[in-house]
């Protein structure tokens, strides 16, 4: 028999802890930038709307910026404006500002250290490359025990190419949300997601 007491605290259910992770909404992604995504811009509205929600929530508030150090990279290069986090979501004072190198937000940064430090237990997703980092990252969450929501159109993605065929963006966007909805995640519209 299992009960909630002082004696046997491990059985007292916690209730979830929510935080927001914003992956790369970096000004290289915008119109003008060196990578510039297809619906940059849209994506980038509709994140700083759940970033809104979530900090009228007091929810965690975690930043992802990628900074390029493989040879030959041509975007998000250190010290470059366009490695700066585009000004629509921009952190204030305490929010956490994390620099990540590779895909996975989790891979070489203090991601996950910070979440557990406070208790977290489900995650919020938004950002650019759907197909690439916030794929790795949710599914990289998925696999440490987070349950994870994505904001699908708060995400973004380029147009790409294999064995000759052209796939377009929205196509490679919405094929890469439907892979990770029902199993790493929930993928909902922004406008939908509560927080």
């Amino acid at each position: 028999m299992s009960s909630a007491s002082p004696s046997n605290p491990a059985a007292t259910p916690t209730a979830p802890v929510t935080a927001l992770v914003l992956v790369d909404i970096q000004r290289d992604y915008f119109p003008g930038g060196r990578m510039a995504l297809p619906d940059a811009d849209s994506a980038g509205r509709r994140a700083a709307d759940v970033l809104a929600r979530c900090r009228a929530a007091s929810m965690p508030i975690i930043h992802i910026r990628h900074e390029s150090i493989r040879p030959g990279s041509t975007f998000f290069l250190p010290g470059t404006e366009g490695a700066d986090i585009h000004p629509l979501v921009v952190p204030l004072p305490g929010e956490a500002v994390l620099t990540k190198h590779f895909p996975n937000s989790f891979r070489d940064t203090e991601l996950l250290d910070r979440l557990r430090a406070i208790g977290v237990t489900d995650l919020i997703v938004v950002g650019m490359m759907t197909h690439m980092c916030i794929d790795t990252t949710v599914r990289a969450a998925f696999d440490l025990g987070f349950r994870c929501r994505v904001a699908g159109d708060a995400t973004a993605s380029p147009a790409l190419a294999y064995g000759g065929m052209q796939v377009d963006a929205d196509t490679v966007r919405t094929a890469f949300l439907a892979a990770l909805n029902g199993v790493f995640a929930e993928v909902t519209n922004a406008a939908e997601l509560t927080v």
